[in-house]
């Protein structure tokens, strides 16, 4: 281990994990270890599995133990097969296609299949978690497809292909070098495991893809709520709209959690408003719905983003095997088959968090609208150009979002909706959950664009109501995002500029500036 891991925070598998405790593994910033209690518990598991191979062909049936797999249950496998059983069921499945899943969440599922065998139902044996301890620690991250999983029996290819690794085969990265399975754990001083009983099963069934994939998708989209209420407040200033919807009377009679929150946000964004002040006379009676129903919509958002956290931390503590493994101190146990694999209950949620995140999009877009249309603008000069009709000034950048949001519509179609049978028909109902879960950081990577995009798009309109400033937060964003991109005195390729919105809104640097001028936000 290097100097920088020891001083790295240590999460214990087999412990309650939060969201933010995967985020953590994922992205490298903490390390895991294998407690005591935990080792106990799988070797508890694990001496049913030895005892049931120790007896040979005289044992009885068990699915995946001495039996094949899905439609091929009830074949028998001869008690000197068992070991090459396991081997080939991670070899054939390994059938994933498409792009490989990105560093971050390969490390959440190596982490989440070791955290579902440490709770002690997977009857693998603690040396494959130990070993999956050390590849992350060291480094060695699996090439991982990110399609072929159809969110039941577990995420089968994808995790196929990270379990090839564990036996020197497949591929993984390690020292920024794409190298062979059997390569990469010797470049990091470790070796392959020759896989036992019901080992290979262990390794890949569950739903881990679409736990660690949904995770850090859900995470983004609880940030992008906080960014919404900002990028709304600058819009609003930038629109002169009205704060007084957003007082906290209007939301204690309609009592929805994320309503109160984004409302607080907004009222502390806006305070001390220059802007506000200048208008407050007004004969406007009331703004669009994009502005004053604000605290319901990214409310909603939050709601329903909170809902999907419970489920996803639920799963964070889960024993997703088949056959699951029940064995006590004197051991003695049993082996029951069940659909813990079954990944609707994730599918469900996730796909009601691809709609909460869209929704964040959806609403910006229309302020953009607003912004750059000068029949809704309140004065402000069309499109928001210096010299309207030389400069085209933010016209096409209002279609980029456009574009955004509609793609986005079609991705928040319902995965768990749809079911394709296979295994010849005895896996006759699955939960396309994969697809949920990485349609959800599709989308919420659209949604962080529509939001830079907001965000500079205002940052112009504020410029244009100078010298009059806006509430204090907003004025802090505002001061932020101009460190990076500046005011747009003449028409010039906007693409860099958004891109550097981007990474404000990816980095918190805007959340953050806020956060220092008016204090916590929800």
């Amino acid at each position: 281990m290097t100097e920088p891991d020891k001083i790295k925070p240590v999460v214990q598998l087999g412990d309650a994990w939060t969201l933010e405790t995967l985020e953590t593994i994922a992205f490298a910033t903490s390390r895991i270890e294998l407690p005591a209690e935990a080792r106990r518990r799988i070797d508890r598991s694990r001496k049913l599995v030895d005892d049931l191979a120790a007896r040979g062909d005289a044992a009885p049936n068990v699915y995946g133990v001495n039996t094949g797999f899905g439609a091929l249950a009830e074949t028998r496998i001869a008690a000197d097969q068992v070991r090459a059983l396991q081997r080939n069921l991670v070899r054939s499945h390994a059938c994933g296609v498409g792009p490989l899943l990105p560093r971050e969440a390969v490390r959440a599922m190596m982490a989440l299949r070791a955290q579902t065998i440490a709770m002690g139902y997977s009857g693998a044996r603690a040396v494959i978690v130990d070993l999956l301890v050390e590849m992350l620690n060291r480094g060695v991250h699996p090439c991982v497809p990110a399609q072929g999983s159809v969110g039941a029996s577990g995420d089968l290819a994808p995790l196929a292909h990270l379990a090839l690794v564990l036996i020197g085969e497949g591929e993984a990265e390690h020292d920024g070098k794409l190298k062979t399975g059997f390569e990469a754990l010797r470049d990091a001083g470790l070796l392959p495991i020759e896989l036992q009983a019901k080992e290979g099963l262990a390794l890949i069934n569950g739903t881990q893809l679409i736990t660690a994939v949904g995770t850090l998708a859900v995470r983004s989209g609880e940030r992008l709520c906080t960014t919404a209420d900002l990028t709304g407040a600058m819009s609003l200033e930038a629109l002169e709209g009205s704060a007084r919807p957003f007082d906290a009377r209007v939301q204690a009679v309609r009592p929805h959690p994320g309503q109160e929150e984004t409302a607080k946000n907004l009222r502390a964004l806006l305070a001390d408003s220059a802007i506000a002040e200048s208008h407050k006379d007004c004969k406007k009676v009331q703004d669009p719905y994009s502005l004053r129903c604000m605290p319901q919509v990214h409310g909603a958002s939050r709601d329903t983003l909170r809902w999907a956290r419970q489920v996803l931390e639920r799963e964070l503590v889960a024993a997703t095997d088949n056959p699951l493994v029940f064995a006590d101190d004197e051991g003695h146990g049993e082996f029951i088959s069940g659909g813990n694999f079954h990944g609707q209950p994730l599918a469900i949620a996730l796909d009601a968090a691809c709609i909460a995140i869209a929704e964040l999009a959806n609403c910006a877009e229309r302020r953009i609208e607003q912004l750059v249309n000068p029949a809704m603008s309140s004065g402000l000069p069309p499109f928001l150009a210096p010299r309207s009709g030389l400069d085209s000034g933010f016209m096409i950048a209002q279609v980029t979002a456009a574009a955004l949001v509609s793609e986005n519509k079609v991705l928040c179609h319902p995965s768990s909706v749809d079911s394709i049978p296979s295994s010849a028909g005895k896996e006759d109902h699955v939960s396309m959950g994969s697809i949920s879960a990485r349609k959800c950081a599709q989308i919420a990577t659209h949604v962080r664009t529509v939001l830079a995009i907001e965000a500079m798009v205002a940052a112009q309109g504020l410029d244009f109501r100078k010298p009059l400033e806006p509430g204090v937060g907003v004025r802090a964003a505002h001061a932020a995002l101009r460190e990076a991109v500046l005011t747009l005195t003449e028409d010039r390729a906007l693409y860099p500029d958004i891109q550097r919105c981007e990474r404000l809104v990816d980095d918190g640097t805007l959340v953050e500036a806020a956060r220092a001028a008016v204090g916590p936000l929800a």
